[in-house]
């Protein structure tokens, strides 16, 4: 039997096929979610899309075979991105299910699960007890003593038109002055989802990589990594592009470059589509997570907002989002969540709010990302180790005490010193790695201190 422990993972199913998951496994997941939520909320019907890698269209029929096993009916949106599935979640009201590993290579694939109205599913909220009935199903045991008296039914609809009447029915283009866009897809599903919402527009669109190819044959659907954006910072400023787009794999998230090719952080869109949010006067509070830049609860908090900070990951932001009723949240790996989305991430709206912003004021993008930019930022810098407790406790161990940090342990160790740098230093839940995030008043600042901890952490 598969070890599922490393398959079903804190917030989604990820792994190889078919060495760790395969067709069976597909079956028995969804069996085991038809019967949580139906158990949950009653549900009678849940829907799915998948992505574009080769072993989707299996991996999300044999699920589905699962679900429709128990009783429960199954509405297949077909191809698309993950925030169409959590927009088909959303606006049928119905549990769903992605079949997608997203960035990873395309040896991978994986399941994104979501309750009716796009709410997450994790570790602590239902994915363990899925699991642990995935693993009695495999096993062979009797799990369920809900009897069935007739197998659910299978339909499909096609959403993506919704899907993007609806966007830009949040935000309107139609009035900004016209943009020259380079967007790489990466063969990922925004070379399906931008050609229909960005149709009919001021802008003029050039497309890279929009062949949908789960073998990403010209780099890794996965733009955190700089070696991916190379290709797109050469074409936006070859081609005189205002700016550039990039999605990953499965095109929930979306990363920004200005019309020289240079890279806006996530944490200054963060900031951009926070003041856009709060400009509208429906709500004050924006959810950011530790490891952005200080400069968005600033930003925030001058444009009349609130800021409330949270661990890093999905499940918490969208939990801190519901309690606070917060209009908007964003994170430093460029996801992004609006409360009109029903709290769910979605790379192609923020999108829509950077060129709004940018076509409705004469500046270029350079300029216009520059008042949401104030201090020196790392990225995030993995490492390797044995011991990430031990290597944690001695940087806690150097920057405390006599040299003046101020210490939080929200999510792994933040450290703030009296100049207002602060870095972050995060065991990864699945790999033995420790992750380091510097911030600091100017470029020299921050390398010493990301010099002085990473010696620390890999010596």
């Amino acid at each position: 039997m598969p070890d599922l422990s490393s398959l079903i993972k804190a917030y989604d199913v990820r792994g190889v096929v078919p060495d760790q998951w395969d067709e069976t496994v597909a079956r028995a997941i969804g069996a085991a979610f038809a019967e949580f939520v139906h158990a949950e909320s009653g549900a009678t019907a849940v829907v799915t899309a998948h992505d574009m890698r080769e072993t989707s269209v299996p991996l999300s029929r044999a699920f589905a075979e699962g679900v429709l096993s128990r009783g429960v009916d199954v509405v297949e949106a077909g191809l698309g991105s993950t925030d169409m599935l959590y927009f088909a979640a959303g606006s049928l009201d119905l549990p769903g299910a992605m079949f997608t590993a997203s960035h990873n290579p395309a040896r991978y694939n994986g399941i994104k699960m979501c309750r009716a109205g796009a709410a997450p599913i994790g570790q602590d909220s239902g994915l363990a007890e899925i699991r642990s009935w995935t693993e009695q199903l495999l096993d062979g045991a009797t799990v369920f003593r809900r009897e069935v008296a007739a197998p659910g039914t299978a339909t499909s609809r096609d959403v993506l038109a919704e899907y993007s009447a609806y966007l830009r029915g949040l935000v309107d283009l139609t009035g900004i002055r016209p943009l020259k866009v380079v967007v790489d897809a990466g063969n990922g599903m925004g070379g399906h989802t931008v050609p229909v919402v960005l149709s009919g527009l001021p802008l003029e669109v050039v497309p890279m990589y929009f062949e949908l190819d789960g073998s990403f044959p010209n780099h890794e659907a996965n733009p955190l990594d700089p070696a991916n954006l190379v290709d797109l910072q050469r074409a936006v400023p070859e081609h005189g592009a205002d700016i550039g787009l990039a999605f990953d794999g499965d095109a929930d998230r979306v990363f920004v470059v200005d019309e020289h090719g240079d890279p806006v952080s996530p944490s200054a869109i963060t900031a951009l589509v926070a003041v856009r949010e709060l400009a509208r006067g429906v709500g004050t509070t924006i959810i950011h997570n530790l490891i952005t830049s200080s400069a968005v609860p600033e930003i925030v908090r001058e444009h009349g907002g609130e800021p409330v900070r949270t661990r890093v990951g999905h499940s918490f932001i969208k939990a801190e989002m519901a309690r606070t009723d917060a209009v908007f949240g964003g994170e430093h790996s460029a996801h992004y969540y609006f409360r009109d989305f029903w709290r769910a991430d979605t790379g192609m709206l923020a999108a829509l709010h950077v060129l709004a912003a940018l076509g409705e004021q004469p500046r270029p993008l350079s300029d216009l990302a520059a008042a949401y930019s104030r201090y020196s930022a790392s990225g995030e810098i993995n490492s390797t180790v044995d011991d990430a407790a031990g290597r944690t406790a001695a940087v806690r161990d150097a920057y405390t005490g006599e040299g003046g940090g101020v210490v939080d342990e929200l999510d792994g160790l933040t450290v703030t010193l009296p100049d207002g740098a602060w870095f972050n230093l995060r065991a990864s839940n699945t790999e033995p790695l420790l992750r380091l995030n510097v911030e600091a008043p100017d470029e020299q600042r921050m390398a010493q201190i990301r010099d002085d901890v990473l010696r620390m952490v890999r010596a």
